[in-house]
């Protein structure tokens, strides 16, 4: 298993790790260095699951010591996957000696021939949902001969199977300018993603087919690859306890009556979004808990705070520039609403609680997931932005805040509730994981024979 050195990437794909040790299988699982302390923890499987460590290549513009996203700012991202394309000959020796039955990847295009190279099998891992990777790059754009644009982006490609989704025109901007920008080795994100599409042996979704079945069918038919699909594959429950001061703080707040809002281990905002986003809390008169990385220009969230903030707030409202424990804090009674960047860990994890949910995507594929979510699942609200400039306001954060908090009084909020609790009980379901995960395994299986 190799996957993209991002949190968000590193952890799903230990997640399906730990579901197939649990079924027996060997799994050597390739990562930087330093962040195997980091994973060791959520190796639930020690005897089955072994961690390779792989020494990052030094690049111009790379600082020193830099292994995962956590380490660099977005825009040096490219550099980092550059590093990442540079490790090919190591890993090729990992492929010699190791010559497993299977190799799970996500952007390391180079990976497919590789494998074929030694008869290993090579799967597309995606924890990109179907219906981006659908609705981006789908064949019908002819992505191999001509560039993406916003215009293009402002509809599904032919053929796709829902008319729900739709970009907004700076989503539409946003996306074509990130599709072609250059995103390591001199290939662009789209092309990237393309290679490694087209030349594996199969493609793997952490999704089920009662939430994206139509989204599979068009990715196989489209790309004339086996789909097989992990289902949810969620966390384990952590072994840990929530921190003291988190469990005192929200215990002091009545049931379900707590706005959280966090926002992933890389996003991070301007200042002034970050102020509105904060305001809308304060306004929403309801007790809150912000957990984000310091906005852009700021070493600290203190400092990017309004003027007078802390004081008007004092005794509901709790700032944190620093990473919490959000799996325990999602889980906690007075949890009512999730304001989510709708990354799809967060969302895995928001769907099996009860804490309704507020959509504020900002970059990628949180932008389809949030459609899928609140147009077509309709499990939350989304929070109102500008269409040409994708500027949200205080006043549409606390109105979203409100229609999932107070649904007594919203009946947009009844229903996203009512279908909150259909999925989470469908979700939860333990017999549902296993059949798709021996499912899984049964295909990965066929692929053999």
């Amino acid at each position: 298993i190799y996957p993209w050195f991002a949190m968000g990437h590193l952890t799903p794909f230990l997640h399906i790790a730990n579901k197939l040790a649990e079924r027996g299988h060997r799994i050597s699982f390739l990562l930087p260095a330093k962040a195997i302390t980091k994973f060791e923890p959520s190796n639930l499987h020690r005897n089955l699951i072994t961690f390779i460590p792989v020494s990052v290549p030094r690049v111009d513009g790379l600082p020193p010591g830099a292994e995962t996203t956590n380490d660099v700012p977005f825009p040096l991202h490219p550099l980092l996957m550059t590093a990442m394309d540079l490790t090919e000959p190591a890993i090729e020796s990992v492929l010699r000696h190791l010559k497993p039955d299977f190799v799970f990847f996500d952007f390391t295009h180079w990976l497919p021939p590789l494998a074929r190279k030694f008869g290993i099998k090579s799967v597309l891992y995606c924890i990109i949902s179907p219906a981006t990777i659908g609705y981006l790059l789908s064949p019908e754009r002819k992505l191999r001969e001509r560039t993406l644009t916003d215009n293009d982006l402002l509809r599904p490609p032919q053929g796709f199977p829902t008319s729900k989704i739709r970009l907004r025109a700076h989503e539409a901007r946003g996306l074509a300018a990130a599709t072609v920008k250059e995103f390591g080795g001199g290939l662009s994100f789209a092309k990237r993603n393309l290679l490694s599409l087209s030349e594996c042996d199969a493609i793997g979704f952490k999704t089920c087919r009662e939430i994206e079945g139509p989204y599979c069918d068009y990715i196989g038919s489209q790309f004339g690859k086996p789909v097989i699909l992990s289902g949810p594959a969620l966390p384990e429950s952590p072994r840990f306890a929530l921190e003291e001061r988190w469990e005192t703080l929200l215990g002091s707040f009545k049931s379900k009556s707590l706005i959280f809002c966090a926002f992933g281990s890389e996003c991070v905002l301007n200042k002034e979004q970050f102020q509105e986003l904060v305001l809308g809390f304060e306004l929403s008169g309801l007790p809150f808990l912000v957990a984000l990385k310091p906005p852009v220009g700021h070493d600290t969230i203190e400092s990017a705070l309004p003027e007078g903030f802390e004081e008007r707030v004092k005794g509901r409202g709790f700032i944190h520039g620093g990473w919490v424990q959000q799996q325990l804090i999602l889980k906690h009674p007075s949890v009512g609403c999730f304001v989510t960047h709708c990354g799809s860990g967060s969302l895995s994890e928001a769907m099996v609680n009860e804490c309704q949910l507020v959509l504020l995507p900002n970059v990628g594929d949180q932008i389809i997931n949030a459609r899928l979510m609140g147009e077509e699942l309709k499990v939350g609200v989304e929070v109102e932005k500008g269409d040409e400039d994708g500027l949200f306001t205080r006043d549409g954060v606390c109105k979203a805040v409100k229609a999932v908090i107070d649904d007594d009084h919203s009946e947009v909020g009844k229903e996203i509730k009512e279908n909150h609790a259909k999925w989470r009980e469908f979700l939860r379901s333990e017999r549902l994981e296993n059949s798709y995960l021996d499912g899984f395994v049964q295909k990965l299986h066929g692929l053999l024979n």
